[in-house]
Protein backbone atom coordinates (compact mmCIF):
# COMPACT_ATOMS: atom_id res chain seq x y z
CA UNK A 1 0.00 0.00 0.00
CA UNK A 2 1.37 3.27 -1.29
CA UNK A 3 2.24 5.82 1.97
CA UNK A 4 1.44 9.71 1.73
CA UNK A 5 3.27 12.13 3.67
CA UNK A 6 0.81 14.55 5.80
CA UNK A 7 0.96 16.67 8.33
CA UNK A 8 -1.23 16.95 11.45
CA UNK A 9 -2.00 19.14 14.55
CA UNK A 10 -3.08 17.15 17.33
CA UNK A 11 -2.81 18.02 21.01
CA UNK A 12 -0.03 17.19 23.05
CA UNK A 13 -1.13 14.93 25.12
CA UNK A 14 -2.27 12.99 22.17
CA UNK A 15 1.05 12.76 20.64
CA UNK A 16 2.85 12.61 24.08
CA UNK A 17 0.33 9.03 24.62
CA UNK A 18 1.62 7.97 21.33
CA UNK A 19 5.55 8.03 21.68
CA UNK A 20 4.80 6.35 24.70
CA UNK A 21 2.67 3.59 22.99
CA UNK A 22 5.54 3.20 20.43
CA UNK A 23 7.99 2.72 22.57
CA UNK A 24 5.94 0.13 24.16
CA UNK A 25 5.67 -1.88 21.30
CA UNK A 26 8.36 -0.85 19.50
CA UNK A 27 6.52 1.05 16.35
CA UNK A 28 7.25 4.15 15.30
CA UNK A 29 4.65 7.62 15.91
CA UNK A 30 3.44 6.77 11.98
CA UNK A 31 2.41 3.17 12.54
CA UNK A 32 0.79 3.87 16.03
CA UNK A 33 -1.29 6.44 14.64
CA UNK A 34 -2.50 4.98 11.02
CA UNK A 35 -3.15 1.41 13.68
CA UNK A 36 -5.55 4.03 15.52
CA UNK A 37 -7.05 5.69 12.71
CA UNK A 38 -7.50 1.94 11.36
CA UNK A 39 -8.91 0.69 14.48
CA UNK A 40 -11.71 3.81 14.74
CA UNK A 41 -12.57 3.89 10.97
CA UNK A 42 -13.65 -0.06 11.35
CA UNK A 43 -10.67 -0.90 8.68
CA UNK A 44 -9.60 -4.07 10.81
CA UNK A 45 -13.39 -5.17 11.41
CA UNK A 46 -13.60 -5.32 7.40
CA UNK A 47 -10.17 -6.62 6.80
CA UNK A 48 -11.39 -9.54 9.42
CA UNK A 49 -14.84 -9.74 7.32
CA UNK A 50 -12.77 -10.11 4.20
CA UNK A 51 -10.87 -12.58 5.22
CA UNK A 52 -13.71 -15.23 6.07
CA UNK A 53 -14.22 -17.55 4.10
CA UNK A 54 -17.46 -18.73 4.99
CA UNK A 55 -18.58 -15.07 3.58
CA UNK A 56 -20.23 -14.69 0.75
CA UNK A 57 -19.28 -11.06 -0.95
CA UNK A 58 -22.98 -9.60 -0.19
CA UNK A 59 -22.71 -11.13 3.35
CA UNK A 60 -19.39 -9.48 4.01
CA UNK A 61 -20.66 -6.21 2.46
CA UNK A 62 -23.99 -5.92 4.67
CA UNK A 63 -21.84 -7.01 7.74
CA UNK A 64 -19.22 -4.11 6.94
CA UNK A 65 -22.65 -1.75 6.74
CA UNK A 66 -24.30 -2.88 9.89
CA UNK A 67 -20.90 -2.37 11.94
CA UNK A 68 -20.56 1.00 10.10
CA UNK A 69 -24.14 1.91 10.66
CA UNK A 70 -23.39 0.70 14.67
CA UNK A 71 -20.42 2.84 15.18
CA UNK A 72 -22.16 5.98 13.83
CA UNK A 73 -24.78 5.52 16.46
CA UNK A 74 -22.19 5.58 18.99
CA UNK A 75 -20.87 8.64 18.42
CA UNK A 76 -24.00 10.43 18.60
Amino acid sequence: MAKVRTTLTIDHEVLRAVKVRGARTGKGDSEVIEEALRRELGFDLLDRLWEREDLGERQALELAVEAQHKTRARRR
